[in-house]
Order: C-alpha cells, then sequence, then structure tokens
C-alpha cells in the first residue's frame, strides 16, 4: 500500500482541488486527495480555506491553457493575503506544457504530469522546504503500471483504472501525448482491488481506460477475460468500463456481456465520432462506416436489448456538407439512446491542427446545432419505450426533503422515485410513469 509521512508537512493542512475533463481525470483527483491527506491535508470546500491548491488540468476542450491561467489568476488575492499558499497545476496541461506552464504564469509553484501523481506527497514536501518550484512530467514506459485504487469514501459507485495511455493516435486526440503510451494492470492486482472495495461496500465499478477493449494483462488475458473473471469471481453487483473503442470491440466480448447481464448492463458506449468514411480514415479511427454498422449489428445480434450511446466531433477538417450529412443519417440508422458531440477544435502536437482545410467556426456550430436537433426526435420517442416498464435500479443518493431516492437503471437512465435513506446501495424494481430522453421517474414496485 502506498504511504508517505513527512515531518516537513505541518498537520491539518487544508487542500482544494478543482478536475476537469474525463472520468480518468476525476479519478487522478481521488488518488491526489488519497495520497494528500496521507501526508496530513485535509479536503476543504472553498480555495480561501486552503494551504493548497491544485488545478487537475484537461487538453481536450478548446483553450485549456487559458483556462489554467484564468483560474490561478483568481487566486491572485489569495496568494497576496497568504504568501504561504502553495498552488500547482496537474493533469493533461501539465503533461503537454511542463516548464512553460510556470514561466507563462509565475503564480504558480509546482508542475506534476500524469505518470506523476504519486509523487505529489513528495512535490509538495519540496515546495513546502522552499527549495524552488517544482516541475515533474516524466513519462515511466519502461515500469509496469502497478498501483492500487485509492478511494477515500468510495460510496456506492467507483471508478477502477485497468489501462493508462493509449496506443492509437488518432489525429485528434492528444492523449497519447498527455499519458503516453498503454499499459495494462495485472488481472490479479484488478481481482484483488475489487475485492477490497466491495468489502467496503462498493456495488459498482466502472472499469476506466483511455481504450478499456485494448486491455492486455502481463498473464495474457484480454479485455473480455478480465470481464469474465470479474463477473465469476467477485461479488461486486454490477460491472461498468468505459471508454470503448468499436475497432477493437469484437464478439468474444459481446458474448461475455450477453452471458452476465445479470451484472454487465447491456448499456454499450461506442465512440464513432463520424459517419463518414472518408473523414474517419483522416481521424485514423481504424474502421470505416461499413465496418461500424457491423459492429453495430453484430451487437444487436448477440445482445438484443442493448442500449447504445456515442461520441461525435463535428466540423473535422475537410468536413464537407454531404460528409456531415453521413453523420446525421447515421444517428437516424443506429438510434442512439444519448449522444455527447463537440465541434472539433485543434489540439497541440495532433497532426489534425496542421491540416489546412479547417472548417469555418460559424459551419461547424450550425452542424452541431442540426445534430442535436435530430437527436431530440430520436431520443424522445426511445424514452417513451421506457413507459410502464419495470428496470432495476441501484440507488446511490436520497434526498431527506423530498423523500426522493435516486440511482441508476441497467440502460445507464437516472431514475428517481420515491424512497428512503437506507435504499442507498440496494437495487429496487421501479416501474417507470413518466420519461425523458435522460431521466425516468417511477414507483417502486413491492414484491
Amino acid at each position: 500500500m502506498l504511504s508517505h509521512q513527512d515531518s516537513s508537512v505541518n498537520l491539518n493542512k487544508g487542500v482544494f482541488i478543482t478536475t476537469y475533463g474525463c472520468q480518468m481525470n476525476v479519478n487522478d483527483t481521488e488518488r491526489m486527495f488519497s495520497l494528500l491527506e496521507m501526508a496530513n491535508y485535509s479536503p476543504v470546500s472553498t480555495p480561501e480555506e486552503a494551504s493548497l491548491i491544485i488545478i487537475n488540468s484537461c487538453s481536450v476542450r478548446e483553450k485549456p491553457v487559458h483556462k489554467v491561467r484564468s483560474e490561478v489568476g483568481r487566486y491572485r488575492k489569495l496568494k497576496q493575503n497568504n504568501p504561504g499558499l502553495k498552488i500547482g497545476v496537474g493533469g493533461c496541461v501539465a503533461q503537454q506544457e511542463k516548464k512553460k506552464l510556470l514561466k507563462d504564469i509565475p503564480l504558480l509553484d509546482f508542475v506534476f504530469g500524469t505518470d506523476a501523481i504519486d509523487k505529489l506527497p513528495q512535490i509538495i514536501s519540496d515546495v513546502e522546504a522552499d527549495e524552488g518550484k517544482v516541475v515533474s512530467a516524466k513519462f515511466e514506459h519502461q515500469k509496469p503500471y502497478q498501483i492500487e485504487t485509492l478511494v477515500r469514501n468510495p460510496g456506492v459507485s467507483t471508478f477502477v483504472n485497468i489501462t493508462k495511455g493509449c496506443d492509437n493516435f488518432c489525429t485528434f486526440c492528444v492523449v497519447p501525448f498527455t499519458r503516453g503510451r498503454e499499459r495494462s494492470r495485472t488481472m490479479s492486482e484488478l481481482i484483488t482491488d475489487i475485492n477490497s472495495l466491495t468489502k467496503r461496500g462498493v456495488k459498482e465499478v466502472t472499469l476506466v481506460g483511455q481504450n478499456v477493449n485494448s486491455y492486455l494483462s502481463s498473464c495474457g488475458s484480454d479485455f473480455p477475460k478480465l470481464l469474465k473473471t470479474v463477473a465469476k469471481d467477485t461479488d461486486i453487483e454490477r460491472i461498468r468500463y468505459t471508454t470503448c473503442h468499436p475497432k477493437d470491440f469484437n464478439e468474444d466480448l459481446v458474448e461475455v456481456l450477453a452471458e452476465h447481464t445479470d451484472k454487465i448492463p447491456e448499456y454499450i458506449h461506442l465512440p464513432v465520432q463520424s459517419g463518414n468514411s472518408a473523414v474517419l480514415e483522416r481521424m485514423n479511427r481504424g474502421y470505416t462506416r461499413e465496418q461500424y454498422f457491423q459492429k453495430i449489428n453484430m451487437i444487436k445480434n448477440i445482445l438484443p436489448h442493448a442500449v447504445f450511446s456515442t461520441d461525435i466531433i463535428v466540423g473535422f477538417p475537410g468536413e464537407t456538407e454531404e460528409q456531415f450529412m453521413d453523420t446525421y443519417t447515421m444517428l437516424e440508422q443506429v438510434k442512439y439512446e444519448s449522444i455527447y458531440a463537440f465541434t472539433y477544435s485543434p489540439r497541440p502536437f495532433t497532426k489534425a491542427a496542421k491540416f489546412t482545410d479547417q472548417v469555418p467556426e460559424h459551419e461547424k456550430s450550425e452542424r452541431l446545432q442540426r445534430l442535436f436537433a435530430v437527436q431530440k426526435e430520436i431520443a424522445m420517442p426511445l424514452a417513451k419505450t421506457y413507459m410502464d416498464k419495470v428496470l432495476q435500479v441501484l440507488v446511490e443518493e436520497h434526498n431527506e426533503e423530498t423523500g426522493v431516492s435516486t440511482g441508476r437503471s441497467t440502460q445507464n437512465k437516472v431514475v428517481h422515485f420515491a424512497g428512503e435513506k437506507n435504499f442507498i446501495g440496494k437495487t429496487f424494481p421501479v416501474k417507470i410513469n413518466k420519461t425523458n430522453p435522460m431521466t425516468l421517474y417511477g414507483d417502486l414496485q413491492n414484491d
């Protein structure tokens, strides 16, 4: 178990962390809190209470460095009033910019990359000891990916990292440059982690990686084998996973999903990014429109009750109106229950950022609005199909003022129903009486 105690770090100091980006970053923040708690730091709810502020940054969205600079600027007065306040940046922007961040933002005291999270207590110790500004942003490519899932209060559901990094090098994506090459944890380590979390009351785990389908343990086990082993050899009640890559989503995996529907929800998030084969080739996605449809049909044949969502990039460099319409019609054909769509924005180091045929911003925005409009037309009728159905809902929270319990169904729908506080962490049958595309309402069904 990781542990770090340092006499140079004073007791009962407060740490405030802001988090941007994906579930990997959310998981990284939880790890930071756990490590700093071992080093005698306590989480605080506002930056005014903190003696240490960390920005866990994301470089996926537009102008990420600007957002970091803007947030640090808001802490200028705090720093003036409390010279002992230390401010640092972690995450993907830190990995990408390294020393340049310290040069561009003098208010910062330290910068640490995605592979340096476990060094955080020592980094803080060095900063506290006035050893100058610290940068730690080297990738540890040669070391095995061995960590323990550190969660202070895991609750009903928690994330478990199974891989880190990515080897796909999509032309729009900065992840291989900010999280390094792909590495997998051993299956035995993961099973130990999940068993430990189950003993602490966790009912659901989400297996997390930039591309979970590429998982490969040192013992030779792939992702289908991992899922099957978690389903059979642990007492966890539900197993989710994110994110998948269509090129690696194979029949072996779907067979496992079909075999273990008691534990693995039939919800499948399969990012398509574009519905046009030429655009997909420029994105370096590794599949065509036709091959993606083949995957969808294969899944539906084996798992007929599968529910789909996807990611889409609108206005990729060179995308014509005709090519955009291929994405538009893909929504109509697949009938995703939900989509996560964004306009393309260039990222440093990526090939697509150098493409000269960038689509004008107003065209990208107009296409995105059209995409959301057609998705709304698709999602509303799909939501209505849940009316009067009984869904199995794992309760994650309860509002004592309203008496409403909230959880998620196996279709990844948020469901609200009248319940009690002791429902948290338990699964109940709920009959749906009101529907929206992302939220359902219902009544508890008594046995």
